[in-house]
């Protein structure tokens, strides 16, 4: 990689195997970005050709309208012919000492032949919705690709989640069949999934439920209901005709994750999606023949789904999928992962990355990782420290580094900064996508000048894969992301700004903003302040309400170091003070030993300000560390280890 000023560029070395060369792309996709999403669908295989690329009126829209295909055909019967024995999926086990499953595509095609055709056996048909609840085994993969292969619509619940937000996922999708498996492992210890299963079917439609042999654990049987996997698959053909679907039938409901009131069920429907996820993973992330890309979200989210499962196999590559936990049974196991595989694209959440900080480099030098050719981070905001150790440490300099915004809602990245062209700045997440249009605007919609922060939006004609509803819930749909702009444009519900070249940079979500005596303060520029402190290891801000200013920022810090907490709350306040102004300053921090979050590695900063409402905190199913709540309450409360400044 070459620097210039506080700019990065991709090496001769790395333009040599990009698909992108010239930026021109990025003017010619601005003119007409139909025809360029019409191209790159050209590259893929259709049953019947569309009769218009766009047509509609938002917030109703169409893409490739009047096409007929099916994304199973593009993701394994055209690479039959090419690459019928090239491995398709890696699957590595939690237990490091447990063989690993390799598939070759003709492996995946017949598994998924069979599995479609049990489906259909059991009474599936075109448009009916199927559960999957599966842990991270090949069979997930196989699960989504059999529903798509017949028509029926996907819905993944993530497998962590509880009983309670299964169900809810369950009746409101109307599913008629769950995918599930006994149990799985996590730290050495089997989760017993069919129990969570099985609590999770009261009041749901599903009448017949599949179960996934993994951890051989004593699972409950409702005989006449539950099969097994390899029961209902033994006898099936190892060949079935995929159903052809119209672009615009839906391809999965995946549910975001309810973090404020009733899970929205985001509807992506077959060919925008396709092609979207298709152009997306071989042009961000210049996916070549004998790549193989890893990246750790689990498929429960959407970028599971995009770039887990579909993405990779819509681009003939090797992909890997992991059990286990990055740090689990020790803190270096993703490294020796990377090293085992020859892993070249490496995709992962800034929560990840500040863990592996915090480990150290010591951990690291073991291991080469001199594969790794494109790395990347996902899931909210990276700071500029987490940046330039992820670039410096993992990637050694070498590796172009792919911040990475989108939504569950738009299906596939729309903001980045492309492996061949760059260029790449620490803590902004670079230039729109090819092809889609966004913009920073003001509440008014109009567009705001370099420097100054305003709401994401996307423009007609969008993107081919952004969602077209909310399942059932057509007043949500409208409401949550077209009644800002009056149907002109799709609201993101995330602030950014530009810099003077162009690169936008996402500050966080529009409802994490604080408005101190009446000026509007972004959580998120104040954490990447924070973050530059080396006693910092997370941070996360939320606003209180003020008789006086209205709102004030309150702090909660977890620390990496033996300084004293009242000299690290200090350093807060001054460091808030300096970088942001004396406005911000915050009326509280807390030290705490960890920040609530998502498996996918959101901070869940709704249930930071409860602990200081003393609200309720509800459901917390969708937390991978929901112990920490406690811990946070307590120190909020003064009965904690730490106390407030």
């Amino acid at each position: 990689m070459k620097k210039s000023g506080d700019l990065f560029y991709p090496s001769t070395e790395v333009k040599k195997r990009a698909w992108l060369k010239s930026r021109a792309i990025y003017k010619q996709a601005e003119a007409n970005p139909q025809k360029m999403w019409a191209t790159l669908a050209l590259e893929l295989d259709w049953i019947k050709k569309w009769r218009k690329v766009y047509v509609g009126t938002p917030p109703h829209f169409s893409w490739f309208a009047g096409a007929k295909s099916n994304i199973t055909i593009n993701c394994l019967d055209r690479h039959l012919k090419l690459r019928k024995n090239k491995v398709a999926l890696i699957w590595e086990p939690e237990n490091p000492a447990e063989p690993k499953r390799i598939l070759t595509y003709y492996d995946l095609y017949r598994d998924v032949s069979r599995l479609a055709g049990a489906l259909k056996k059991m009474g599936v048909k075109k448009g009916d919705r199927v559960g999957i609840y599966l842990p991270m085994i090949p069979e997930v993969v196989v699960s989504m690709l059999a529903c798509a292969r017949i028509g029926a619509v996907h819905s993944v619940v993530f497998s962590a989640f509880s009983s309670n937000a299964l169900q809810v996922r369950l009746q409101d999708s109307q599913a008629k069949l769950l995918i599930t498996a006994d149990g799985y492992y996590r730290r050495g210890k089997v989760i017993e999934l069919k129990k969570g299963a099985d609590d999770g079917l009261d009041g749901t439609a599903v009448k017949k439920v599949i179960v996934v042999k993994r951890a051989g654990n004593q699972v409950p049987w409702n005989e006449g209901r539950d099969f097994w996997y390899h029961d209902v698959t033994k006898d099936e053909a190892d060949s079935i005709g995929a159903q052809p679907m119209d672009s615009e039938d839906p391809l999965f409901i995946l549910y975001t994750s309810g973090s404020t009131g009733k899970p929205k069920g985001c509807v992506h429907v077959c060919g925008g999606y396709m092609v979207q996820a298709y152009a997306t993973d071989k042009w961000i992330f210049d996916i070549n023949d004998e790549d193989i890309f890893w990246s750790t979200a689990d498929i429960g989210w959407v970028t599971g789904h995009t770039y887990s499962c579909y993405g990779p196999l819509l681009n003939g590559a090797t992909f890997l999928i992991f059990e286990g936990l990055p740090d689990w049974p020790n803190t270096d196991r993703w490294a020796q992962v990377i090293d085992k595989y020859g892993v070249t694209t490496f995709y992962t959440a800034p929560t990840v990355i500040r863990m592996f900080m915090k480990t150290g480099t010591d951990s690291l030098k073991p291991y080469r990782l001199n594969t790794l050719q494109v790395i990347a981070s996902v899931g909210e905001p990276i700071s500029e420290k987490a940046w330039l150790w992820y670039f410096n440490e993992i990637g050694k300099g070498k590796c172009p580094l792919l911040d990475t915004w989108w939504q569950t809602e738009t299906g596939g990245i729309i903001v980045t900064s492309l492996a061949g062209l760059g260029p790449f700045k620490p803590a902004f997440t670079g230039l729109p996508f090819p092809g889609v249009r966004v913009r920073i605007v003001d509440d008014d919609g109009k567009e705001c000048k370099a420097g100054k922060e305003g709401n994401l939006v996307l423009l007609p004609p969008f993107t081919p894969s952004l969602l077209r509803g909310i399942y059932n819930n057509e007043k949500k749909y409208l409401d949550t992301y077209w009644s800002a702009y009056n149907n002109k444009m799709y609201f993101s519900g995330d602030l950014g700004y530009k810099d003077k070249n162009g690169l936008i940079r996402v500050v966080g979500r529009a409802d994490d903003q604080i408005k101190v005596a009446g000026h509007r303060l972004t959580t998120g520029e104040m954490e990447s302040a924070l973050a530059k402190n080396l006693s910092v290891a997370e941070c996360a801000i939320v606003g209180v309400a003020d008789d006086i200013k209205g709102e004030v920022p309150v702090v909660f810090v977890v620390s990496k170091s033996d300084i004293p907490a009242d000299q690290l709350k200090a350093d807060v306040i001054r460091i808030i003070r300096e970088e942001i102004g004396p406005i911000a300053s915050p009326k509280e921090v807390f030290i705490v030993k960890d920040l609530p979050k998502t498996r996918s590695g959101k901070i869940m900063r709704r249930l930071l300000r409860k602990t200081l409402s003393k609200e309720e905190m509800g459901d917390l199913s969708t937390l991978a560390n929901p112990e920490s709540v406690q811990q946070i309450q307590d120190t909020v409360q003064g009965s904690g280890p730490e106390q407030k400044s």
